[in-house]
């Protein structure tokens, strides 16, 4: 972690305490502590709340989606519905290389032998290239989620970078989500009504029965919960992190 980043997360906390997640999200996105930022989205089950949040504070803000092409058709459609009904004027599309993917998954398979190695071959190093330009970058993740994610505070430093990492819904609720998006009107992802509450690859996702955790669908019967866009001294680090370095 370079020397100021935690100084300055911790400006930021402090400062940010008392607010409510608009009001730090607005906040933000115009506090020179952050500088260039982008909002990082899966378009899963929740995204739309934090996308249509930005698309009201701040259109412009560049979106990140990460397409590890092993995501549902039905991600890919709502992907599309959502930039146009948001209006979301920069939508970037990450992917990893052809070449890369040719050469380490040649046939497709390696999420069923390796998935640690499937994320970061798909996600995890294709995000960090695409955050090389930026100071900042937006996550959707929730406390309430629970693993890794219980004790989220509104900014992190990202380890062995200058980047801050900001968390702006990690105190809502399931109950805050559904109610904003019945205020506003917008549409859930349609793999939620088939009983999804988190959405990954396709090959790695299941639905999620009554009272189990919102991420037991993913990657189903693995000690695994994390995809990996963790960066720990100045690495990415591959699946789910240890707990003093998730606060």
């Amino acid at each position: 972690m370079l020397p100021d980043v935690a100084g300055r997360v911790g400006a930021l906390n402090a400062r940010y305490r008392h607010h409510g997640a608009v009001a730090v999200l607005e906040g933000a996105l115009r506090d020179a502590e952050l500088g260039r930022t982008a909002l990082v989205s899966s378009f899963g089950a929740e995204s739309v709340v934090l996308l249509h949040l930005v698309s009201v504070i701040a259109p412009a803000t560049p979106v990140l989606f990460i397409d590890t092409r092993m995501l549902f058709a039905e991600t890919l459609a709502y992907q599309r519905e959502l930039a146009e009904r948001l209006d979301l004027r920069d939508i970037r599309l990450i992917r990893a290389g052809r070449a890369d993917l040719a050469l380490r998954d040649p046939d497709g398979t390696l999420h069923a032998h390796d998935a640690d190695a499937c994320c970061t071959l798909r996600k995890v190093e294709p995000l960090a290239a695409a955050l090389e330009g930026f100071d900042a970058w937006i996550t959707g993740r929730k406390r309430f989620q629970g693993g890794a994610r219980a004790a989220l505070e509104f900014f992190e430093a990202e380890a062995g970078t200058s980047r801050i990492k900001l968390n702006p819904l990690a105190h809502w609720d399931r109950s805050d989500i559904a109610d904003y998006m019945a205020e506003n009107r917008l549409p859930p992802h349609p793999l939620v009504a088939r009983g999804y509450r988190s959405m990954g690859c396709a090959p790695c996702t299941a639905p999620v029965a009554e009272g189990e955790d919102d991420r037991a669908g993913r990657w189903p019967g693995r000690d695994k919960t994390e995809c990996g866009i963790h960066f720990i001294e100045g690495r990415a680090r591959r699946g789910p992190l240890p707990r003093e370095d998730a606060a």
